[in-house]
């Protein structure tokens, strides 16, 4: 079974019934993950998580399928989130496959991995396996997703209200929803007891947005501006921004790269696509500079390092949280000089 961000919806109900393993793929993990956790919402008795690296996996192959057949802790039933990056979980996967018995639901969420990957083309064909591929988002999808969590949780957003929270969390749907939850509390809101959500209440309690936040230090950093680094991190840590929210913003901001990078090609016209997808609403107006400069930054190979990096660095973050924050500066640093113009 396959699926896209177009199309998940529909068919995820389905696939949390009939199907044991989930294949969450593509350049926009963000919306991957999500995916992921809706399915989970949906499985009849999801029980306990049991989370598992890819690394982990490729090392061991066999710990999968060893895992998903046996009971869980306290006897009750569970499933496994496993993050790999590409087909690290591919021969784990195929010794899964052919064991025998029940085996628990077992999701995978793989960055830098396609629906062409080996993974994806095990199970695309699988009645019992779901493989989705999700693309970056753009402001009007996620404002959209934005309007419909807003409904859920009882509350009324117009389109600009929604596409300002949708812009303030950077385009991802899980931060998204974590601001339409908390301004529901701060509202007292509820699919009973509806309420309106104006732009005093976000600037009383909703999410700064990019410019205020994120998106400086990721344009200086992959634009190698190393000059104005050391006063994005000092500002990092007086606004006291969240390390693996912030390393979020440049696990987006790499993927719309990769993205753009395979419209134009080796030696395609980066203004041209650029253009088009401004046009197309795709890429914000803000952007369109920023883009320019770092997709001649980051192209082939190098983008592909600078993928790995990152998924590198969030691993590191969330595994050492006291020490986040010196983690984050320390590679942000790195990836700006590796980003910097040759003298």
């Amino acid at each position: 079974m396959k699926a896209t961000q177009k199309d998940f919806g529909s068919v995820a109900q389905r696939a949390a019934k009939e199907c044991s393993v989930f294949y969450f793929c593509g350049p926009d993990e963000a919306g991957a993950s999500a995916a992921a956790l809706k399915i989970v919402s949906m499985l009849d008795d999801p029980g306990e998580r049991l989370e598992m690296a890819g690394v982990t996996l490729r090392k061991d192959p066999i710990l999968l399928g060893d895992e998903a057949r046996s009971e869980s802790l306290f006897g009750d039933t569970k499933h496994i989130m496993v993050r790999a990056s590409g087909d690290e979980a591919l021969d784990a996967v195929g010794n899964l496959l052919l064991g025998t018995g029940d085996a628990c639901p077992v999701l995978i969420v793989a960055t830098s991995a396609t629906d062409k990957s080996r993974t994806a083309k095990l199970l695309e064909k699988r009645d019992d396996a779901l493989v989705a591929m999700f693309w970056p988002p753009d402001v009007r999808s996620v404002s959209s997703s934005v309007r419909a969590m807003g409904d859920t949780a009882g509350l009324q957003l117009n389109g600009d209200i929604a596409e300002r929270i949708a812009r303030g969390a950077g385009l991802d749907v899980r931060l998204a929803q974590s601001e339409i939850e908390k301004i529901a509390l701060y509202l007292d809101a509820s699919p009973e007891s509806p309420r309106n959500v104006d732009v005093a209440v976000l600037d009383a309690i909703g999410a700064k947005t990019e410019d205020d936040g994120f998106m400086p230090v990721v344009n200086a950093v992959l634009s190698g501006e190393t000059k104005k680094l050391q006063a994005e991190l000092v500002r990092v840590r007086e606004l006291a921004i969240n390390p693996v929210g912030l390393l979020l913003a440049f696990e987006r901001r790499a993927a719309q790269l990769a993205s753009l990078s395979a419209k134009i090609g080796p030696r395609g016209d980066i203004s041209g696509v650029i253009q088009s997808e401004k046009r197309a609403r795709r890429i914000f107006w803000k952007d369109e500079r920023d883009l320019a400069v770092q997709l001649r930054r980051w192209r082939g190979k190098k983008l592909d390092r600078l993928l790995s990096k990152l998924l590198e660095m969030h691993r590191s973050l969330l595994s050492n949280n006291q020490s986040a924050e010196l983690l984050l500066s320390q590679g942000l640093t790195e990836i700006a000089r590796a980003a910097a113009p040759r003298r």
